[in-house]
């Protein structure tokens, strides 16, 4: 009977420190673009999720089309929609991106809608009692305000697109998803276990360094838990 080998590796196991040590390269290189992905569809999905939001907010007869638009993008499974992308964007990392946006634009632009219509009828005439503009009224007073509630929406959104990049597997640009995807092909099994733990990882840190940015913007909050 011959010995098993003593290479983890060599075995198969779920948990082997030596894939950690000879695939650190390829680890870092796929964590980097995940991050991006998930960086890049964030950013532009907040980007067109305030002002769609303050759309809705201004004038209410454009709220229901807005809604109705996102929830309905929102349905679409992952699969199917990077599918419809492709024509536009081609095998790309732009796929990829332009995806998680839509999906996004749902989960923000509920929260910050939501955020902007908690503000109070009084604080808005106080303010505009002051002298406050439009603008001004927007920028200092009810988007501080609705912070609670659209970083809720963003804290969400942020989870699902470190998740939802890995189906950009499909198209070369998935970030950890490459790795997943690859391994359950061949079996890799600490391929799979590895870059599905550092997926958790980086959900559950990108959660809390959000959650911590939420209690700087609302020192308020933490004045009323105190009390």
């Amino acid at each position: 009977m011959t010995a098993p080998p003593e290479d983890c590796l060599a075995r198969n196991e779920w948990i082997c420190g030596d894939y950690l040590s000879t695939r650190r390269e390829i680890l870092w290189d796929a964590i980097l673009q995940h991050l991006q992905l998930t960086f890049a569809s964030i950013l532009t999905a907040v980007l067109l999720a305030v002002p769609l939001a303050v759309l809705a907010r201004r004038w209410k007869w454009a709220a229901g089309p807005v809604l109705s638009v996102t929830t309905v993008l929102y349905t679409i499974p992952s699969l199917a929609m990077f599918s419809l992308l492709l024509p536009v964007y081609g095998l790309s990392a732009s796929v990829v991106i332009a995806g998680l946006v839509l999906y996004s634009l749902t989960l923000l632009v509920r929260n910050i809608l939501a955020g902007l219509r908690a503000v109070p009828e009084d604080t808005r005439q106080a303010a505009r009692g002051m002298g406050y503009g439009p603008v001004r009224l927007l920028l200092g007073v009810e988007l501080p305000l609705a912070v609670p509630a659209a970083m809720a929406g963003l804290r969400i959104a942020t989870v699902s697109a470190v998740s939802l990049v890995t189906i950009g597997a499909i198209v070369g640009n998935g970030g950890l998803g490459n790795l997943i995807y690859a391994g359950m092909n061949t079996f890799f099994k600490a391929q799979v276990l590895t870059a599905s733990v550092l997926c958790v990882i980086i959900a559950i840190t990108a959660d809390l360094l959000l959650l911590g940015v939420q209690r700087l913007l609302t020192p308020w909050e933490r004045a009323r838990a105190a009390r």
